[in-house]
């Protein structure tokens, strides 16, 4: 895609720090509006800096219903006003759980989301919805009409942390994000490691096998999101059993309902604990001790790249 023309940044409140460090980068303006939350839960917007000719990029996470509303009817307004071209970006998609029916009668709440980004107006130039490590990869196909999709891969940024972290293996939860574990380890040189599990019942497994030998190795556990965690705490034990030497857990979105965050970081067999800036809950959880990996930079790569 190349340079921008005459950029500015838009964002919904819980992503004005990560919107203000890609203004910086783009060398951008950070557009003004005004914003009113009623108590009936109503929420008004109106732009005040004009956006007409201009490269609009608006950066705000789908991580509730609410949030996404706001969203999508900011990016509705972008594009009525006259952007030249809509940047959708969209750090953390909340709903990629539930990207495929299973049970005759599932809502395919993935699906239906992304007709909603389908449904924004299109800009003189075009809109494109920017994607960060999803959960389930094939997500921007649901997308339709003229909005184009694309994902973003935190790979430039996971990598460079893993190495500064220090380790031996990486490591994955389950058999669920073996491949990208196995692809990222390949990157790096590193040993693999995946927790093979047997099935019991129909709410009950147990660990049959860990693919590769971690005893006396340290051990970087890997996962695309951490939620309640329930998994991870499994995995983290497992390793340690296995002989592992220490243990560091990096994850590219960090939701931690409730006190998630506080169960892990209590856990004496997780050295660190590391995640990106994709959900605004990471950001509250700094001060006690995550550590942050900015996306900013690999999101401004990719947007001026564009391409496939």
């Amino acid at each position: 895609m190349g340079k921008l023309v005459n950029p500015i940044v838009f964002s919904i409140p819980a992503y004005e720090a990560m919107a203000s460090q890609i203004a910086e980068r783009l060398d951008a303006d950070i557009g003004k509006l005004e914003r009113k939350f009623f108590p009936d839960g109503e929420v008004y917007q109106r732009l005040i800096d004009s956006v007409s000719d201009r490269d609009v990029l608006l950066v705000g996470g789908m991580y509730d219903d609410a949030q996404t509303l706001m969203l999508f009817d900011l990016a509705c307004a972008l594009a009525k006003y006259g952007a030249r071209r809509l940047e959708l970006v969209i750090p953390y998609f909340g709903y990629s759980t539930m990207e495929r029916s299973v049970i005759a009668g599932e809502v395919i709440t993935a699906k239906t989301r992304t007709r909603l980004l389908s449904a924004i107006p299109v800009a003189a130039y075009g809109n494109r919805a920017w994607f960060v490590d999803l959960h389930a990869e094939g997500i921007p196909h649901y997308c339709e009409g003229h909005m184009v999709a694309r994902h973003i891969y935190g790979e430039p940024v996971l990598i460079p942390h893993f190495k500064e972290l220090g380790g031996d293996v990486l490591a994955s939860t389950d058999a669920g994000r073996a491949k990208w574990v196995q692809s990222l380890a390949g990157e790096m040189c590193w040993e693999a490691a995946i927790i093979i599990k047997r099935r019991l019942s129909g709410s009950e497994t147990e660990v049959s096998a860990v693919s590769c030998d971690v005893k006396d190795k340290h051990v970087i556990i890997y996962d695309d999101m951490i939620r309640t965690g329930g998994s991870l705490r499994g995995a983290v034990k497992t390793y340690k059993e296995a002989g592992a030497a220490s243990i560091k857990v990096v994850a590219s979105h960090g939701v931690f309902p409730g006190d998630a965050y506080e169960k892990l970081a209590a856990m004496p067999e997780i050295d660190s604990i590391s995640c990106t800036d994709s959900h605004p809950k990471s950001m509250e959880l700094a001060a006690k001790g995550l550590k942050i990996i900015p996306l900013a930079d690999v999101i401004v790569d990719r947007i001026l790249k564009g391409g496939p």
